[in-house]
């Protein structure tokens, strides 16, 4: 039972990851887009906000539960 437990956890992931790479943003889990312009995106997650701020700021993915960010960045805050 353990490992339907363990495999069933793996597909259902709903924990909120955040991964920076290479002037990329990646955000998987979350709810919603609360504001988007080239100078501020603001992603809204279970426990509160991503806030990206910079310039040249695109979405280069959007998905239902992940979200691709690219462009220079000068702040990231998580309220």
């Amino acid at each position: 039972m353990n490992i339907i437990n363990g495999i069933r956890s793996y597909i259902l992931d709903s924990d909120l990851k955040i991964t920076i790479v290479n002037n990329k943003i990646n955000i998987v889990n979350y709810k919603d887009i609360g504001h988007f312009d080239s100078n501020k995106i603001v992603v809204k997650v279970e426990s509160g906000e991503v806030i990206v701020k910079g310039s040249d700021l695109v979405v280069s993915k959007l998905l239902s539960s992940e979200i691709l960010i690219t462009g220079n960045f000068s702040n990231i805050e998580f309220r």
